[in-house]
């Protein structure tokens, strides 16, 4: 592939911070780069308290951990995301309730939310797709009324904000009760695994350190708060090692010029495409007014799977490598015998038609311009 779909970005300093972390002495986790890395966050974001994970994978069983899930809990998810975002859950036992997608957006359709809500619901899992808001106002008056506990999946979110009815923008994940980011190499920040589980309600933040440390409280034995650790909760080995977090915190340090080139990329597909989506009967991204853009992709959602394919095919024959998303979780082939009759309608049209175009540093924009060139005379 000339263009692929993607592909990691090193800022510079990646290697010179690994060898770092070597010569320090020690290179498992929460070290001297854990640390900055999660000072970084807690700084510019405000988030209470994170902890970095090899995965977001494993923050999201860390929040399930949590926020106490046990078999027979109700959960209710979106369907169409990945399912890490299901399977965090489904393993400490709970009743997955999938939710449809909005009409005129992937993430979560907030309306649909309150009639999937039982006595046995215990949590909200919001998906921010595309690193765009949901409707947080509207989730989290739902989770005070129904005693319900909100994990927001940030996976896609870093650097992106949600601005409420009061006015005040605020970075997602700091909204709810906890969050779990990605940092996996298709991500803005990459540390090619890796991920962060974001603790915003206090409660939470002594039992989370216990459980990213294997059930230990060894964290506290380390600043000295007690004089010897041992197992005193449920764990495992969440927490990357050294030579993650190092990758990671040369990629914070380079966050704005990242997110600067990303967001000129997204604007030349959308320029390049605005005129012309109707008569070629695509759909481009929407970002409601409460939400801002952090351009972690850019997609089209296509007339039909024919027109996707075919725009798949146009764009392979040239060398470049565009990719559909999602397949519905509903209907996937460990679930669908236990989603029931109720259909999700927009999720199923996003699974058939959404088509992701090349996004990374290093594209350069007339190479956007080529991708959306090919689109237009394809169609």
């Amino acid at each position: 592939m000339t263009i692929p779909f993607n592909k990691p970005f090193l800022t510079g300093n990646e290697i010179d911070y690994i060898n770092d972390a070597i010569h320090f002495g020690k290179i498992s986790g929460n070290g001297k780069y854990t640390k900055k890395c999660q000072d970084f966050f807690e700084s510019k974001y405000g988030f209470k308290k994170t902890l970095l994970t090899t995965s977001c994978t494993d923050a999201l069983e860390m929040a399930a951990l949590l926020v106490g899930i046990e078999p027979g809990d109700e959960v209710i998810i979106p369907s169409y995301t990945f399912v890490s975002t299901a399977n965090a859950f489904a393993l400490r036992g709970a009743k997955i309730i999938f939710a449809d997608s909005r009409p005129d957006h992937p993430g979560i359709d907030e309306s649909t939310i309150e009639s999937l809500i039982t006595k046995k619901t215990k949590a909200i899992v919001p998906v921010h797709y595309a690193g765009v808001a949901c409707d947080m106002d509207i989730i989290m008056e739902l989770a005070d009324r129904y005693n319900l506990f909100v994990v927001e999946d940030a996976a896609q979110a870093i650097d992106s904000f949600y601005t409420g009815k009061d006015g005040v923008k605020r970075a997602l994940g700091t909204i709810g009760h906890l969050s779990c980011f990605s940092f996996h190499e298709t991500k803005n920040i990459i540390s090619g695994e890796g991920g962060m589980l974001a603790i915003n309600d206090e409660r939470f933040i002594k039992r989370a350190e216990i459980i990213w440390e294997k059930g230990t409280d060894r964290a506290a034995f380390f600043r000295g708060e007690v004089d010897k650790y041992g197992w005193v909760d449920i764990g495992s080995s969440f927490l990357p090692s050294e030579i993650t977090s190092a990758f990671l915190y040369a990629q914070l340090e380079n966050i704005s010029k990242i997110q600067q080139k990303r967001l000129a990329l997204w604007n030349t597909y959308d320029q390049s495409l605005k005129e012309y989506a109707s008569n070629l009967k695509i759909r481009l991204p929407k970002v409601p007014d409460f939400a801002t853009n952090n351009a972690h992709m850019f997609y089209l959602v296509c007339d039909t799977l024919n027109q996707r394919s075919q725009i798949i095919k146009a764009l392979k024959d040239e060398g470049i490598l565009a990719v559909f998303h999602y397949i519905s979780l509903h209907s996937s082939k460990y679930f669908s015998g236990k989603h029931g009759e109720r259909r999700l309608i927009n999720t199923d049209i996003y699974s058939d038609c959404l088509l992701r175009l090349p996004m990374y540093y290093e594209l350069k924009e007339s190479d956007a311009i080529r991708i959306t060139n090919i689109i237009r005379h394809t169609l």
